[in-house]
């Protein structure tokens, strides 16, 4: 069964808590009642969670602490670009971090976990190589190609789910995440991307409002399912506002459409969000925030 909401846990540990996706999960999960354990290296503010771990999750008695009490785990700490460290430091910190995570919540026997992997994991959107991604729209099963330690990384973190629930029986979704900021940051990348529009084809122009991000994260934590998942996210259209077709035609000329694609896209294929999850994203930079607000209140009515 999957798809249908299930019940909310009653206290779930988020790693990378001090992160922009870290504290908008940690907010939503306590507004909608769920006690947060909040665990990262530092925080720059204090955390709204009623309990706060500072330690690294790489390290197995931090993570043992932070379980504690633990029914779920939301797993985002990372470092999130090849930028920010040595390719060693980019791809063990990652890997290290979510086998710890994983590995410790599932020796527990805690039933399910929910980790950020990315869009770049099947590696073509920052491949320093001259490549295209094998088809549009992007699903889960593209061919990789894989030139960089972060992209490897979370193919690997994907690989290390299956493991987990392989060994432990905890289940847990992956959900790839392309551009996910708040709508103002969105705005201002979409400025930039409209000015070279060719620098996001190889991820074909995806983005997602932090909004949306946190509601899949909320509905990975408790939809019925079973296994090991990964699971593309996309908003409904594309961060640069021109059609998806001119945009094809002009800068990946050359990559097949696979299926039909609406006239603002997206590029991403989110059929399994929606049939495993019951996702929808609610959110575009294109629309007013009212509309989006509106859909967002039917959505939690519902």
């Amino acid at each position: 069964m999957s798809g249908e909401p299930g019940s909310l846990p009653s206290r779930v540990l988020v790693t990378g808590a001090d992160g922009s996706i870290g504290r908008a999960t940690t907010e939503r999960l306590l507004d909608r009642g769920v006690a947060v354990t909040a665990l990262s290296l530092a925080f720059d503010a204090a955390s709204p969670a009623d309990r706060v771990v500072v330690g690294d999750a790489r390290d197995e008695d931090v993570v043992a602490r932070a379980l504690e009490g633990v029914d779920a785990v939301v797993h985002l700490a990372a470092i999130p670009h090849p930028s920010l460290g040595t390719p060693s430091v980019v791809f063990g910190t990652n890997v290290v971090a979510t086998f710890t995570v994983l590995a410790q919540a599932g020796q527990a026997g805690i039933r399910r976990a929910v980790i950020a992997s990315s869009i770049n994991a099947f590696g073509v959107p920052m491949n320093t190589n001259d490549v295209s991604p094998a088809y549009f729209p992007l699903d889960e099963g593209i061919p990789t190609d894989i030139a960089d330690a972060y992209s490897l990384s979370k193919q690997a973190d994907e690989a290390t789910a299956r493991m987990a629930w392989r060994r432990w029986g905890i289940d847990v979704v992956a959900l790839r995440f392309p551009l996910i900021k708040d709508s103002a940051t969105l705005r201002r990348s979409a400025e930039s991307a409209a000015l070279d529009p060719g620098s996001m084809a190889r991820e074909g122009w995806a983005y997602l409002d932090i909004r949306d991000g946190v509601r899949a994260i909320e509905l990975a934590v408790t939809v019925p399912l079973t296994g090991a998942h990964v699971v593309g996210l996309s908003a409904d259209d594309l961060l640069v506002d021109r059609p998806a077709a001119e945009l094809l035609r002009t800068y990946a000329p050359d990559v097949p459409v696979r299926m039909p694609i609406g006239e603002h896209g997206p590029l991403v294929d989110t059929t399994r969000a929606r049939e495993l999850l019951g996702f929808e994203p609610l959110h575009s930079i294109h629309r007013p925030d009212g509309a989006s607000d509106e859909l967002e209140l039917g959505a939690l009515r519902a």
